[in-house]
């Protein structure tokens, strides 16, 4: 490995030698916007010149309960104080309080903690074909999972080999086999993907990263029905749809439903620590015997005393229902927007704006709104997102949509 650079600040500031920095040392993974956070409070970021912007990203909603909350972080010094680590070969006294405070929350009847969202995920696919060899009888290795075009589960090399996004699978296989596609939505190819071997249905309430996209009415109450006629697990990934977005606890609430698999995470830690967990009836996770899955870190103290914090403060400080009003009221006046928007849609505080494609790319317009001091992400082109915290208030809102409507109406 040849040496690393030296790199000193130029002559023109800090700010240049922190670019040139970052271009050298730091993977092209990533495309920011070209502003420096410094610091967090509620729904507000300021970057490393003082400025102010309104955060209508969340960081994908793991921020639900506001940047920096207070009351999280005091619970993650107390805790970082007494005990961080022990891994999962001796027990610790935060694990048995996590386990009650989701458990009483979400009805799950088996928890498994693990880091990431993406981690979630992958457990959820072992156990479930592991569940389908030795519970359903499905002959071994030929488990089927179905799953939907433009979905975003993460992006490791397991749950890239079924996207449909040609950045995310691109020159990364081969890959596993055993998973078949549908359209998001479309109950009757859904219906017409099912075969004996077919052990569960993975699927996002609403595809987030796909332009926050929500499936016909309906649509998942048919699919649950049809999953228990056919002894079919239905993993919903709430990952970003959960723990209060879209107006509800869980975006399943919206249709009446319950999955036999729920993954969370994300605002699980409120964004403090990486903290995801796997919500299940017995019969899913009850499949594993100790040794055969696990995490160095997955349900550490200190992750279990963090989101047992940040499930507190969720619950407790009434975010879920101010979820509900504000992104009502939200929709509302975005819907009201002047300029190049195609359609506004969304739930809860998960609400996105499609331009024309004549607009010049979503990027272009999140550019001019950070201009302006509101921070939104592009995705697909076209859309722009928009998920502030679950602590924005109605003037906050009132005044991210004065700024939409004058960098819109310029157009």
């Amino acid at each position: 490995m040849s040496a690393v650079p030296t790199l000193q600040p130029d002559a023109q500031s800090a700010a240049s030698h922190r670019d040139q920095v970052e271009d050298q040392l730091g993977a092209h993974n990533y495309h920011p916007l070209d502003v420096v956070i410094a610091r967090g409070s509620g729904a507000w970021l300021y970057d490393v010149d003082g400025r102010k912007y309104l955060d209508c990203l969340s960081a994908y909603s793991a921020v639900n309960q506001g940047h920096c909350h207070p009351r999280i972080l005091a619970a993650m010094t107390e805790q970082a104080q007494k005990l961080t680590l022990t891994s999962r070969a001796f027990r610790h006294d935060q694990m048995a309080g996590f386990y009650e405070d989701l458990a009483r929350l979400t009805g799950a009847h088996k928890i498994l903690p693990m880091n990431s969202g993406a981690e979630a995920v992958e457990t959820a696919i072992k156990a479930v074909r592991k569940w389908g060899y030795e519970v359903r009888g499905v002959p071994v290795n030929q488990a089927e999972i179905i799953v939907c075009a433009n979905n975003f589960h993460g992006r490791t090399l397991g749950i890239v080999g079924f996207s449909t996004d040609p950045d995310a699978y691109g020159h990364y296989g081969p890959f596993a086999p055993g998973f078949k596609i549908v359209p998001f939505g479309d109950y009757d190819a859904f219906d017409a993907a099912i075969t004996d071997r077919t052990v569960a249905f993975l699927v996002e309430p609403i595809q987030g990263e796909a332009g926050v996209v929500l499936p016909p009415p309906g649509y998942f109450t048919r699919v649950r029905q049809r999953c228990t006629e056919r002894g079919i697990t239905l993993i919903l990934d709430e990952i970003q749809t959960g723990l209060g977005r879209t107006g509800k606890l869980l975006a399943e609430e919206h249709e009446g439903i319950e999955a036999d698999v729920t993954l969370i995470g994300k605002a699980l830690s409120g964004g403090f620590y990486p903290v995801s967990a796997v919500l299940s009836n017995a019969d899913v996770l009850g499949v594993f015997q100790p040794g055969q899955h696990g995490s160095t870190f997955g349900g550490n103290p200190l992750a279990c005393a963090v989101a047992r914090a940040a499930l507190r403060v969720l619950t407790e400080e009434g975010m879920i229902d101010n979820a509900a009003t504000l992104g009502a009221y939200f929709l509302e006046r975005l819907r009201a927007l002047p300029g190049p928007v195609r359609e506004a849609r969304g739930r809860g505080l998960m609400l996105a704006i499609e331009l024309e494609p004549d607009a010049g790319g979503a990027r272009l317009w999140c550019e001019r709104l950070q201009a302006r001091g509101l921070l939104a992400k592009d995705t697909h082109g076209h859309t722009v997102r928009l998920s502030p915290p679950l602590v924005v208030t109605r003037d906050e809102v009132d005044w991210a949509c004065d700024q939409l409507a004058a960098v819109l109406s310029a157009a």
